[in-house]
C-alpha cells in the first residue's frame, strides 16, 4: 500500500491554472498533488551574443525553490553566492525539454525565459516544472504570434515530466516525497504528446534494477505522460 493510498499507476491530483501573473507574457501555476510550483515565462527581443545575427530564438529556464518550500528553511541561494548543482542540472533539464519540442528558427530573434519558483515541494519539483512550463511558454508564443514577431509555427509538440519508480519492491507512477526517499529506484521521464522521449533520468538507489523492471516504470510513464498531455489541451483550449 503507497503512503498515500493510491493505486501504483495512479498520478495524484494535477491542476494546472493559466495567467496567474499580470505581467508575464505567459504564466501557470501547476500542482502535484502538494508540489506547487509557479512559472513565468518572460519574453525578450535581445539574444546572447552567441546567437546575434542567426536568424534563430531562444528558450532557457531558472529554477528555485522558497526557502520555506520545504519541512525546514532552506537558505536562499542568492544569499550564499552560488546556485547548488541540483540547481543547475534541474534547470537545464528543463531547457533541453522544452527546446526540444520548439522551432528555434520559427522563434525568430527573441528570447523566452522560463522561471519555475516552487512553492511546495513534495516530490517531483522537476516534473511539475517542466509540465507547467510548457503551458507558460505555450501562451509566451502567443503573444509573440499576435504581434506577428515569429515565422511560422513554433511548436512541435508539447512536453510534460513524471516520475516513477520502485517502492518497497513495486513499481509506482508519481512519487510523492514519502515514496521517493524510501524509493529503491527513482526515475524521471520527459516525453511528447505524441509519445515520444526527450530524456530519462533513472538511478538505482540501492539495488539495480532489471529490464522488466525498466519496462514496467517505462510503462507507468507513458500512461502518466498521457494523462498530463490531456491536462495540458484542455488548460490551453479554456
Amino acid at each position: 500500500m503507497r503512503p498515500s493510498g493510491r493505486a501504483p499507476d495512479q498520478m495524484r491530483a494535477v491542476t494546472i491554472e493559466r495567467n496567474v501573473s499580470l505581467k508575464a507574457e505567459g504564466s501557470c501555476l501547476v500542482a502535484f498533488g502538494n508540489t506547487k510550483v509557479l512559472v513565468t515565462a518572460s519574453v525578450e527581443t535581445s539574444l546572447p551574443g552567441w546567437l546575434r545575427g542567426k536568424g534563430q530564438g531562444w528558450v532557457t529556464a531558472e529554477y528555485g525553490m522558497l526557502p520555506r518550500a520545504t519541512g525546514t528553511r532552506t537558505r536562499r541561494e542568492a544569499t550564499a553566492g552560488k546556485q547548488t548543482g541540483r540547481t543547475q542540472e534541474i534547470q537545464r533539464l528543463i531547457g533541453r525539454s522544452l527546446r526540444a519540442v520548439v522551432d528555434l528558427t520559427a522563434l525568430g530573434e527573441s528570447q523566452i525565459t522560463l522561471d519555475c519558483d516552487v512553492l511546495e515541494a513534495d516530490g517531483g519539483t522537476r516534473t511539475a516544472s517542466i509540465t507547467g512550463a510548457y503551458i507558460a511558454l505555450a501562451d509566451a508564443i502567443k503573444w509573440l504570434e499576435e504581434r506577428k514577431l515569429t515565422k511560422g509555427v513554433v511548436l512541435k509538440d508539447s512536453v510534460a515530466a513524471v516520475s516513477c519508480g520502485i517502492y518497497r519492491g513495486t513499481p509506482l507512477l508519481d512519487l510523492d516525497y514519502l515514496e521517493d526517499v524510501e524509493a529503491e529506484t527513482d526515475a524521471n521521464f520527459v516525453m511528447t504528446g505524441s509519445g515520444k522521449f526527450v530524456e530519462i533520468q533513472g538511478t538505482a538507489e540501492g539495488a539495480p534494477f532489471d529490464r522488466a523492471e525498466l519496462d514496467a516504470l517505462t510503462t507507468l510513464a507513458d500512461k502518466g505522460i498521457s494523462e498530463l498531455s490531456e491536462l495540458q489541451k484542455a488548460a490551453l483550449s479554456a
